[in-house]
């Protein structure tokens, strides 16, 4: 097994320390007074009805760009790609979806994910790029899935309470 330092040229390692802090904001920021509950930008976007969801995975979505950089093979992009779409998806539901992001921290699964990779890697094929783009594509259908159903929420909301 090689070490890490021969793994990951220097640019690529500076993407991976960049998605670190980047989890850290969207899913840890700030720990809520009295409790070990730690709460990032990512539940609290989700407030914002009608796009608060799309944008916290159009950021998280940044981390599958660079796990194809890393060279990360399909098993490994696939199983983040689920992590945020099941974040965007569940975030939709007002409150609990937001209850849920505090508690799945979707983009703190991925580094974690990523950097055990990086820390025992497998050879990879080139097929994990075609993979990152169809990927991304599928959760661009996601995110307009994900923003039509808050547009319907927000209106449905509005209506119940006139």
């Amino acid at each position: 097994m090689r070490h890490n330092k021969q793994l990951v040229p220097g640019p690529v390692k500076t993407q991976v320390h960049t998605l670190r802090r980047l989890a850290r904001v969207l899913d840890d920021l700030i720990r809520i007074p009295g409790t070990n509950i730690r709460v990032g930008l990512d539940p609290l976007l989700g407030l914002l009805p009608g796009g608060g969801d799309l944008a916290g995975g159009a950021i998280a979505a940044y981390s599958l760009m660079v796990a194809a950089r890393v060279g990360a093979p399909p098993s490994v992009i696939v199983r983040m790609a689920g992590n945020i779409a099941l974040d965007a998806l569940l975030g939709v539901v007002p409150v609990l979806g937001d209850l849920f992001d505090v508690g799945w921290k979707a983009n703190r699964r991925n580094v974690a994910l990523l950097e055990r990779y990086i820390g025992a890697p497998e050879p990879v094929r080139a097929r994990s790029r075609l993979l990152v783009v169809v990927l991304l594509v599928a959760l661009a259908a996601v995110f307009v899935g994900v923003a039509v159903v808050s547009v319907l929420v927000v209106r449905w909301l509005l209506g119940a309470l006139s």
